[in-house]
């Protein structure tokens, strides 16, 4: 996993102290002193309950350890692809996945968890609409046909919300079976 920044953060950590999750590589951190950045990749469920289990633990003690950093006075930005859509909106067909990973209720719970929190999905801030996916299955034409999933997010602590000046995807820059996602920020 990358991140690409034209600021130097002050501290790069690529663990959580987390030795049941830290092992994946799906964490990076960046300490850029008014607030803290982390790159994720959450784990995907897909493969059966025992995974569920652990993506749904994994998320708990991302969160936690976020809320540590909270404590401590940080603003926080955790962006990533988070493998749950959380809300019909975020998906092209809700209804024949309600009971696959990715969109099971439990999972989309999860989300609810976050924002309850108090953590702010930035791209929601600037687009209400529908049919704004990020990930596209390679099967079928999918992405020609926009039948996709957004499952990747920018979601900051609220504090840090006056500093998002924009949030937007870009779905028509291909080489990825997801498209990037953009978070502007005036620091």
């Amino acid at each position: 996993m990358l991140t690409f920044t034209k600021i130097k953060p002050d501290k790069v950590t690529t663990e959580f102290s987390r030795p049941e999750f830290d092992g994946e590589g799906r964490f990076i951190e960046l300490d850029f002193g008014e607030f803290v950045l982390m790159n994720i990749y959450f784990p995907n469920g897909t493969s059966g309950q025992t995974r569920v289990d652990y993506k749904l633990g994994f998320y708990d003690a991302l969160f936690n350890y976020a809320e540590s950093l909270r404590k401590q006075g940080k603003k926080v930005l955790i962006c990533g692809d988070y493998n749950t859509a959380h809300s019909e909106i975020d998906l092209a067909r809700p209804k024949e996945n309600v009971g696959n990973s990715g969109f099971l209720p439990i999972e989309r719970e999860k989300l609810d968890w976050i924002t309850g929190l108090g953590y702010v999905d930035t791209f929601r801030q600037f687009n209400k609409e529908g049919g704004n996916y990020t990930w596209w299955t390679a099967r079928g034409g999918a992405r020609e046909r926009n039948v996709g999933w957004r499952i990747d997010y920018h979601f900051v602590s609220e504090d840090l919300l006056p500093l998002v000046r924009n949030s937007y995807h870009q779905p028509d820059e291909l080489g990825s079976d997801h498209c990037p996602i953009v978070i502007e920020l005036s620091v």
